[in-house]
């Protein structure tokens, strides 16, 4: 990996009265450039046996015997894509154009990212497909993972980097998802001026509003952690806290607050921080968060960080032509440092349209001061909207069907005309309600459906009087649907509150997601 090496200085300077600024050669920058796409291959690859696994409780170093090259990963495969969509489209190029080189080269493969393909099969463009409407997934960790490359495209420019972190990130994510992004790439752009581990938690933690769970996430870690709190205490109260509001494994909330604690306790040393990672928690998103937590590391230093034994072991190569089931176009073969180099030229070129001087070999580049960027909030409330918005829903959780571990049980989402939910709380359950005058409409009806072999309990009030009380079940395969109807001609002339409870306590019987479609008053 010699094309990697490091050469010439980087320091950052500042004069009375004026803004700082960061000073590196070409050099430097590509330096660093390689090693954040090497760090996130290494920190993936031995966090693999711990992803939605139980945790590490040993010191993890190796990448064992056959390793000869990193393989194609989506931690690192849709940011290879998103650099060939810069070098086709330029260094302005919209959402819409990144979700183009996508479908060229096939990117998507799970979770969110695969729900994006699916959807742009199906006409569903950027941003579009990572938003909720559309999305099913869009509060995991797919923009966390893969907006690595902003950062490090926008050197010292956090908001640069932020800015391009949330546009993109939109094709595979939103709200919770797109702030995964955000505050990863922010870190990775301040660590090239920031030598202060918790200074580049801290600072990028403040591009996202203090409305976002997200931001709630990172004050937690950065309050407990000022207090004194080790690295173990702090996981803890993460996970508490925010992996039962986001029961997914590969949620971006809990795992960014891991990753936030892996940076601000692994001090700036590569297996330090890493290791963390996969030690955080049981059934986290471990690979991803050792990448993201290792390329901080790697932007700050340079590929002196990273274990000499670990960055050979890969041979500066990068080689697949599938993910998953998934056919990769074209197959992948390329150099480490070739794609550093290739990055590296398209970053100059966008620092410079913000006022950096590329000149002489040299770049100089204003050192950004954190702005906020405006709220991005979304709650699965809000899914109603888009599907019948007389009525509100209540109590409806995030779920995790598809997110990470399989086998969670129900998640809440939008597919056209149908709304799945499951319950945050399953002994409170799913609350569907309306206040109205009932004015010569004689009958509430709904079409209620329930995936094979589980079950759901529907009741359905008017004030306080029980009009329906029933199990909804599956049959053996696929989803089944019934027609719920019931009379609402005694309550005519009266002003009543509408509920429609979806409860899942039924001792004996696997439940799951209540499916809503044709919800009417007539």
């Amino acid at each position: 990996m010699a094309a990697c090496g490091l050469a010439g200085l980087l320091c950052p300077i500042a004069g009375f009265g004026q803004m700082r600024k960061l000073s590196m050669t070409g050099e430097v920058y590509r330096d660093r450039v390689c090693a954040i796409w090497t760090a996130q291959m290494l920190g993936a690859m031995m966090g693999w046996p711990f992803e939605h696994k139980v945790a590490s409780v040993e010191w993890v170093h190796t990448l064992g015997p056959k390793v000869d090259h990193a393989p194609v990963d989506d931690d690192w495969y849709y940011e290879m894509v998103a650099i060939r969509a810069f070098e086709k489209y330029g260094i302005d190029m919209s959402v819409e154009q990144l979700g183009r080189q996508w479908m060229e080269n096939s990117a998507g493969t799970w979770g969110s990212s695969q729900q994006a393909r699916l959807l742009m099969a199906r006409g569903i463009a950027p941003p579009d497909c990572g938003h909720p409407r559309y999305n099913k997934l869009w509060f995991t960790i797919g923009p966390q993972f893969s907006c690595d490359v902003y950062g490090a495209l926008a050197p010292a420019m956090p908001n640069v980097a932020g800015a391009m972190a949330r546009r993109y990130g939109h094709i595979n994510g939103y709200a919770e998802g797109a702030d995964g992004g955000v505050f990863v790439a922010g870190m990775i752009s301040l660590a090239f001026a920031e030598k202060d581990v918790r200074n580049i938690v801290r600072q990028a933690a403040q591009l996202i509003d203090t409305a976002s769970p997200y931001r709630k996430c990172l004050e937690l870690v950065i309050r407990l952690a000022g207090e004194g709190k080790t690295a173990p205490e702090v996981f803890d109260a993460v996970e508490r806290q925010w992996h039962t509001v986001y029961p997914a494994t590969n949620n971006a909330v809990a795992n960014g607050g891991i990753v936030a604690t892996c940076v601000w306790f692994g001090e700036g040393d590569f297996l330090k921080t890493v290791n963390l990672a996969y030690g955080a928690a049981d059934f986290t998103d471990a690979d991803c968060n050792a990448a993201n937590a290792g390329s901080v590391v790697a932007a700050m230093h340079g590929m002196k960080a990273l274990p000499g034994e670990l960055v050979h072991a890969l041979h500066d190569s990068i080689v697949g032509n599938k993910l998953g089931k998934v056919v990769l176009t074209p197959a992948v073969q390329e150099t480490i440092s070739g794609l550093a180099a290739r990055t590296a030229v398209l970053g100059e070129k966008i620092v410079r349209q913000h006022g950096a001087v590329v000149s002489g070999g040299k770049i100089t580049i204003p050192i950004q001061a954190v702005v906020t960027q405006p709220a991005e909030l979304f709650r699965p409330a809000d899914l109603m909207q888009y599907w019948n918005p007389r009525w509100k829903l209540e109590r409806a959780g995030f779920g995790g069907a598809l997110g990470g571990m399989p086998g969670i049980r129900g998640i809440t989402f939008l597919d056209s005309d149908v709304l799945a939910t499951y319950p945050r709380d399953e002994v409170k359950g799913v609350l569907l309600t309306r206040r109205l005058r009932i004015d010569g409409q004689k009958e509430l009806s709904f079409e209620a459906g329930v995936d094979s072999q589980r079950v759901w309990r529907c009741m359905v009030l008017a004030n306080n009087k029980v009009l329906v009380d029933k199990l909804i079940e599956g049959g053996n395969t696929g989803r089944s649907w019934q027609t719920v109807k019931t009379d609402l001609s005694a309550f005519d002339g009266d002003t009543v509150t509408l509920r429609i409870y979806q409860r899942v306590l039924i001792p004996g019987r696997a439940t799951g997601n209540a499916y809503w479609k044709n919800l009417r008053i007539e």
